[in-house]
């Protein structure tokens, strides 16, 4: 028996991660809140806190998330999923009943849902065609565990238990406040003969005045005192029954019952992709590296954006970008809600979608895998550390800074707003400095064009505007040398108030 098999999401992950500092600033909060929504008993926000670095690690999530794309094993491990979810259930709800035989029936019924999801389970992984490690080691696994003595005496003492229920029959008179219980002797049931002699008044169109009733779970005092007379008419099975949960109180098996939570991890994120996918965005396996620092990114979007978009069926921009060695910082700049701070949302979300070894969201993608992700996004002016809006900037930045390394994401947004330009260019190029000094990469939405141009190290990126109409914004960030002239250039042509459009209007007077 393979028994090498320990963990779907190949990590060890803690309970209660804690979210990483940037998830606020990235929305990957809101993103990681409604992919978690539908499943919330398995508690998958640790599996989303905790980004991995082994590229072998990355690759191998990749590839079972590749498995799982396959409609056959899709359908097999949710169907999987939602038996066991039946079985917690079943378990749960025994914790809340009052009368022993109801409590002996649930956990019976639990073992008998149990035994079929990891038998058929096993069934259908048999027929698919897997070529993930992780779903191959698991398939072994499941195959070995079927040939245990320990499931096999579960399942042989469930059915034998069932089908020996299933046998009894008794006979139950009601007179008036009172019942009896006795021995089925072949009375004949009540059933057919009122159905028959109400037939002749059946409407076959006559609507229908049925309610649907909520099903209690629970017993009534009367439903278990019926059962208590049964089980004194046929002893054997009932005494079975006890036996069974005397014996198998905890039956399912721990490495199962982690297969089964953190595998929701993948199944969870394709179900919250699918309806981007309908709309024809795309979603694709980043190459990933530790080594080469070269990225190339087409057709990408912020993906909390197109979250809070899909209701309202709003198109989303998607945008590329290239940073190629020597090349460490994109400064992003352009004109207000042109789409900088969701560009370097996305640029942020990449990276970190990618080291959880998932889909991410563009036509391609080879990205660097950074030791961590920090993001510097203006914050609100707090009153309780007593300290101005540039102090407090300036105290998180040396926080930020004294934790990065060669390989740290950053992501600034728009620092240095509340001083003047002059001081906001000294700051931003001593930082500037600083960031390429620890040959630290990432992305810089700034109104400084200067940033832009400061070495080799920097690239540019500008966000559009609809030449005809320099109100409108596009949303396109390109690659593009900064002009800060451009905008205003714009606008001017627009309102006929250049140099030029001023002399015609004048007659050449001027």
């Amino acid at each position: 028996m393979t028994m090498a098999f320990h963990s779907i999401l190949f990590i060890d992950t803690p309970d209660e991660a804690p979210a990483p500092q940037c998830f606020a600033d990235l929305n990957l909060d809101q993103v990681v809140e409604a992919i978690a929504a539908s499943h919330k008993d398995a508690r998958l926000q640790p599996f989303f806190h905790t980004p991995l670095r082994d590229e072998e690690l990355i690759r191998q999530r990749q590839a079972v998330v590749r498995d799982l794309e396959q409609a056959p094993v899709y359908a097999a491990i949710t169907a999987f999923n939602e038996q066991m979810a039946a079985v917690y259930r079943y378990l749960a709800l025994r914790q809340t009943l009052i009368y022993e035989h109801h409590r002996q029936g649930w956990l019976l019924e639990a073992a008998l849902t149990y035994c079929t999801a990891v038998s058929e389970l096993a069934r259908a992984l048999s027929k698919a065609e897997l070529h993930s490690a992780g779903l191959q080691a698991f398939r072994d696994y499941l195959f070995g565990y079927l040939q245990t003595l320990e499931f096999g005496e579960l399942n042989n003492a469930a059915q034998q238990v069932h089908q020996a229920l299933k046998q009894i029959r008794f006979c139950l008179t009601i007179r008036g406040d009172t019942f009896i219980v006795k021995p089925y002797e072949g009375e004949q049931p009540y059933s057919p003969e009122i159905t028959a002699v109400f037939a002749k008044f059946r409407q076959e169109d006559s609507p229908s005045y049925l309610s649907n009733l909520r099903e209690a779970a629970g017993m009534s005092h009367i439903e278990a005192k019926i059962v208590e007379f049964v089980a004194r008419l046929s002893p054997e099975p009932f005494a079975a029954l006890a036996q069974f949960c005397a014996q198998h109180e905890q039956f399912i098996d721990e490495t199962i019952r982690r297969f089964d939570r953190e595998i929701q991890f993948y199944l969870a994120y394709l179900e919250f992709i699918a309806r981007f996918r309908q709309q024809g965005l795309l979603f694709c396996y980043p190459v990933i590296s530790r080594s080469d620092r070269n990225e190339a990114v087409r057709d990408g979007f912020d993906l909390a954006l197109a979250h809070a978009l899909y209701v309202r069926q709003t198109p989303i921009v998607p945008n590329d970008y290239d940073l190629s060695e020597p090349e460490r910082i994109l400064v992003v700049s352009g004109p207000n809600q042109g789409g900088k701070t969701t560009f370097a949302r996305m640029v942020g979300q990449l990276h970190y979608l990618a080291s959880l070894g998932l889909p991410v969201p563009a036509r391609s993608a080879r990205l660097f895998i950074p030791d961590q992700i920090f993001t510097h996004f203006e914050r609100s002016e707090d009153i309780r550390n007593l300290r101005g809006k540039l102090q407090d900037e300036l105290v998180r930045i040396h926080e930020l800074l004294a934790q990065a390394t060669g390989e740290t994401l950053l992501i600034l947004n728009e620092i240095f707003n509340s001083t003047t330009a002059e001081d906001a260019t000294f700051l931003s190029k001593e930082l500037m400095g600083r960031i390429l000094q620890r040959q630290a990469f990432g992305v810089w939405v700034t109104f400084l064009d200067e940033l832009s141009r400061l070495n080799e190290q920097t690239a540019s990126m500008v966000s559009l505007v609809d030449p005809a109409n320099p109100a409108q914004r596009t949303f396109k960030v390109v690659r593009q040398a900064a002009d800060g002239w451009a905008y205003a250039l714009a606008v001017a042509h627009k309102y006929r108030l250049t140099y030029q459009q001023i002399r015609e209007r004048m007659g050449a007077r001027v």
